[in-house]
C-alpha cells in the first residue's frame, strides 16, 4: 500500500473519530436540556408527518362534503370540518408537508446568501464592507412583514413566491452575524499562518473563516425559523400565501376566522399547529445555542 494511500485512509479515520466523538459530546449535552429534546422530537415528528402524509390522513384533505360541513370534533373528525365539509386533521397534517417546505426552501436560501455577504464583507473590508453593509442596513431599516407582503403582492400570490419574498427579507441578520463572526476569526493565529504559507483569499474564506462562523449561523437559523413559519402564515392569512385549495394553516385561519364564535375549531386547530411548531423551533434554536456556543452556556 502506497504512502500517499495510507496517509489517505488515517485521515479518514480520524475524521471519522472526531465525528463520532463531536456526536457523542451533542447527545450528551442534548441529554442535559429536556425542552430542547421535547422540540426535537417535535420536529422529527412533523418531519415523519410530513413524509408519511398520504398515508396518515385519515381523509382527503380538498375533497368537500356539504353535508358534513362544519361538525364539531368528534370520533369521525377528530379536529372538526370545515365550512366545506373537509376534514381539518387530514388538511393539517398535508398543511405540515408545505410547512417544512417553505422552512427548508427559505433556510437553504437565507442561509448560504448571508454567510457568503457577511464573510466577504467582513473579510474584504473596504468600500465592499460599506457597500453590503448599507445594502443590508436599507433591508433591515424596513419590517421584515411589511416588506415580504411588498415582495409578494410585486410578485403575485403563490407558494413559490412567498418563498422568495421571504427570503428576500430574511438574509441580513444573517449577514451581520456572519460578518461580525469574521471579524473576530480573520485575526487569528491560524488564518495567519495559513495567510503567511501563500493561501489564496478565496481558500482564506471557505476554508478557514466560513467553517467558524456556520455554527453561529446554524443557530441563527434555527432561532429564525419560528420567525419564518409566522410570516408565511401571514402572506397566507392575507391571500399571498399557497393558493386554495392548499391546505397552508395561515390559510385556514383566515377562512375560519368568521367561524369564531360558533366553530371556533375552524380557526384554532391550525394556529395551534402553528403555535407548537413554532415553538418547537424556538426551543431547538435555544439548545443548540446553549450547546455549540459556549458563551452562552449555563
Amino acid at each position: 500500500m502506497s504512502t500517499e494511500t495510507l496517509s489517505a485512509t488515517s485521515a479518514k479515520l480520524s475524521f471519522l473519530h472526531r465525528f463520532a466523538g463531536s456526536s457523542r459530546s451533542f447527545l450528551a449535552k442534548l441529554a442535559d436540556e429536556p425542552l430542547g429534546m421535547f422540540g426535537f422530537a417535535v420536529l422529527l415528528l412533523l418531519v415523519i408527518v410530513a413524509i408519511l402524509a398520504p398515508w396518515i390522513a385519515p381523509y382527503d384533505p380538498t375533497s368537500q362534503n356539504l353535508a358534513e360541513a362544519l361538525q364539531a370534533p368528534s370520533a369521525a373528525h377528530w379536529a372538526g370540518t370545515d365550512e366545506f365539509g373537509r376534514d381539518i386533521l387530514s388538511r393539517l397534517i398535508y398543511g405540515t408537508r408545505i410547512t417544512i417546505q417553505t422552512v427548508l426552501s427559505v433556510s437553504l436560501i437565507i442561509g448560504p446568501l448571508g454567510l457568503i455577504i457577511g464573510i466577504v464583507a467582513g473579510f474584504v473590508g473596504g468600500r465592499t464592507d460599506a457597500l453590503l453593509m448599507r445594502a443590508t442596513d436599507i433591508v433591515l431599516s424596513f419590517p421584515s412583514l411589511i416588506l415580504a407582503l411588498a415582495f409578494a403582492a410585486a410578485l403575485g400570490a403563490g407558494l413559490n413566491t412567498a418563498i422568495i419574498a421571504i427570503s428576500l427579507t430574511g438574509w441580513p441578520p444573517i449577514a451581520r452575524l456572519a460578518r461580525a463572526e469574521t471579524l473576530i476569526v480573520r485575526n487569528t493565529d491560524y488564518v495567519a499562518a495559513a495567510r503567511l504559507y501563500g493561501a489564496s483569499k478565496t481558500r482564506l474564506l471557505f476554508l478557514y473563516i466560513a467553517p467558524m462562523c456556520i455554527p453561529s449561523v446554524v443557530v441563527r437559523l434555527t432561532l429564525s425559523m419560528a420567525g419564518i413559519i409566522l410570516t408565511a402564515a401571514a402572506l397566507g392569512f392575507l391571500g399571498l400565501g399557497a393558493q386554495p385549495p392548499a391546505p397552508e394553516w395561515g390559510a385556514m385561519i383566515s377562512n375560519g376566522r368568521k367561524f369564531m364564535l360558533d366553530n371556533w375549531w375552524v380557526a384554532v386547530m391550525p394556529g395551534i399547529a402553528i403555535l407548537v411548531t413554532s415553538l418547537a423551533f424556538n426551543l431547538v434554536g435555544d439548545t443548540l445555542r446553549d450547546i455549540l456556543d459556549p458563551r452562552h452556556a449555563r
